[in-house]
């Protein structure tokens, strides 16, 4: 049975390094850890122009094919302790992590080498802000009944009723 770790997936038998991938001995293959997945391992093959997730999810074999330019950037995440290299997609599932480390000089130069490599920008999460809130596109926000547009309010009319009438009949 292989060791698992919860950061990075399944390390190699008798490993007691973090995830480190090289940048420049690409294609690559590795496990890392999935939380949606069967054994919460899912398989990575990271090239330079293409990502191919392959994971089970209960009993189903899937491969999921990603171009690189379809990822927003490469994002620094963690804490004080360790920070994580994320390779970041919209999806957060697509995520996928090039380097654990606690060295902050060799996650700054790792940092450079992928984002160069796959013609990416670099992410701070740390100092993202959330986005404003949108406002909603109704095509009818504006829009208002045109009842409302006659109606004047305040001015009250006297109505006369015809009480006792056999047949009302409207003249102009």
């Amino acid at each position: 049975m292989r060791r698992q770790t919860a950061t990075c997936g399944v390390a190699p038998a008798g490993s007691s390094r973090s995830l480190r991938l090289d940048p420049l001995s690409l294609p690559v293959r590795f496990d890392a850890h999935d939380p949606r997945a069967d054994g919460y391992v899912r398989q990575i093959e990271l090239h330079r122009e293409r990502v191919v997730l392959r994971r089970a999810v209960r009993g189903m074999q899937m491969a999921i094919n990603v171009r690189v330019s379809d990822f927003t950037g490469i994002a620094l995440r963690g804490n004080d302790e360790t920070q994580t290299l994320v390779l970041v997609h919209r999806d957060p599932s697509l995520a996928v992590p090039l380097l654990i480390s606690a060295d902050n000089d060799e996650i700054a130069a790792a940092w450079a080498v992928w984002s160069e490599l796959f013609a990416l920008p670099q992410l701070d999460e740390g100092a993202r802000q959330p986005a404003p809130r949108r406002r909603r596109c109704n095509a009818i926000r504006a829009r208002r009944p045109k009842f409302l547009m006659r109606r004047r309010a305040g001015i009250a009319r006297d109505l006369t009723v015809h009480s006792g009438e056999r047949e009302i009949i409207a003249r102009n």
